[in-house]
Order: structure tokens, then C-alpha cells, then sequence
């Protein structure tokens, strides 16, 4: 017979594993991913509804930014569809992954924003040049130099010192362009004919060197 200790951590247990549990299903969410996971007739039928309503998402994203720039997207519609063509991609890919910690349509609209706020930024820069240089970082110092704080300014300067020693040209230049002129992914990818696995890789490459040295040079 268990004593009343061991009760009371079989208890807690059970609390916490139920805690972890993802929680019990809507009926609507239910039926959206037995269809989606269905045979071929449904899962077709289902992907085209939920296509249709990422496509309205996907619009109405794309005007809200437009109207936050004060500006107009002549191509609205087609990047909205484009957005919608690659969250719906996105959505069969993942949707083993949906835990129902909300409904799913909830949890379907945010890849059509995230898809819908790539391709509006795409949009914004393609017409601009993107200047890619590895000489850039040179920009944290000046920064630091007009810093009032002197500890701000002596982290900069730590920061640039580590992009100019730990970093190769093409990590520098890649840096720069994302972090201090805001060049979307997507767009850097295009321009250096990349992809955006390679730009990530290249960025996380170069901030964990970052992360190393200056995490060094604070031990030492």
C-alpha cells in the first residue's frame, strides 16, 4: 500500500503531465484537421477551403500595411495569392505539429501574415539598390562614438572590433545588410541568386562567432 508521500508525488505527477497535455479540441478544429489528414477527396476539399480563407487573411494583411505606409500595392491581390500558395505549403508541412493550444484556424491565419508580411517587404525592396558591404560594420563604431554612455559605447566598440576580426567578408556583409539597412531575407537570397537557408546559416555562423569572442573577452 502506497504511503501517503508517495500519494501525493504520483499526484503531482499526474498534475504536471496533464499540465503538458495539449488541450482537447473545438469541434471545428477537430474537423479541419481530420479532413486535411484524410483521404485525398477531403483533404482536397478541406485544402481548398482553408486555401480561400488564408487568401483572406493574406489581402487583408497586405492592405493593413499598405495603409500603415499610406501607400498602394498595385499587385495586391497577386502577392496575396502567392502569400496564400506558400502558407498553405507551409500548413501541410507542419500541420502534425499543431497541438491545438489554439483553434486552428487561429493557428492557420498566422502563416498567411507571416507569408503576407514577406512578400510586402520583397515588394517594398525591389526596386532598391542593395549595396552589400563587407566595410559596413564600420557603421557600430561610429555609432559608438556618438553614444553619451560610456558603457554603450564601449560594448559597440567590442561589437564592432569582433565583426572586424571574427567575421569574413561575406558573414560582414550579410550582417550589415540585415541587422543596419534592414534588407529582408527573401530579397538578399535573389540578389546574391542564394537561397534563404544559406542567408540564415550564414547568420547564425556569424552571430555565434560574435557571441563566442566577446563572451571570451568578458571571461578573460
Amino acid at each position: 500500500m502506497l504511503s501517503q508521500t508517495a500519494v501525493a508525488s504520483v499526484r503531482v505527477v499526474d498534475a504536471a503531465r496533464a499540465t503538458d497535455a495539449p488541450p482537447p479540441l473545438d469541434h471545428e478544429s477537430r474537423t479541419w484537421l481530420a479532413d486535411l489528414t484524410g483521404p485525398p477527396g477531403s483533404r482536397d476539399a478541406a485544402a481548398a477551403r482553408l486555401h480561400a480563407y488564408l487568401l483572406r487573411v493574406a489581402r487583408f494583411e497586405l492592405a493593413r500595411r499598405a495603409r500603415a505606409r499610406g501607400a498602394v500595392l498595385d499587385d495586391a491581390d497577386d502577392l496575396a495569392m502567392q502569400a496564400a500558395d506558400d502558407a498553405l505549403m507551409a500548413i501541410m508541412r507542419k500541420i502534425t505539429t499543431y497541438r491545438g493550444e489554439s483553434r486552428f484556424t487561429t493557428w492557420a491565419a498566422k502563416f498567411a501574415i507571416l507569408e503576407a508580411a514577406s512578400k510586402a517587404r520583397v515588394r517594398a525592396w525591389q526596386n532598391a539598390e542593395v549595396v552589400l558591404d563587407p566595410d559596413g560594420w564600420q557603421r557600430f563604431a561610429a555609432q559608438a562614438d556618438s553614444e553619451r554612455s560610456l558603457e554603450q559605447a564601449q560594448q559597440l566598440h567590442e561589437v564592432a572590433e569582433a565583426i572586424r576580426t571574427q567575421l569574413t567578408p561575406h558573414q560582414r556583409e550579410i550582417l550589415v545588410a540585415v541587422t543596419l539597412d534592414g534588407v529582408p531575407i527573401d530579397v538578399l537570397a535573389d540578389r546574391l541568386r542564394s537561397t534563404r537557408g544559406a542567408i540564415y546559416k550564414t547568420l547564425h555562423d556569424a552571430r555565434r562567432a560574435l557571441r563566442t569572442y566577446l563572451f571570451e573577452q568578458e571571461a578573460s
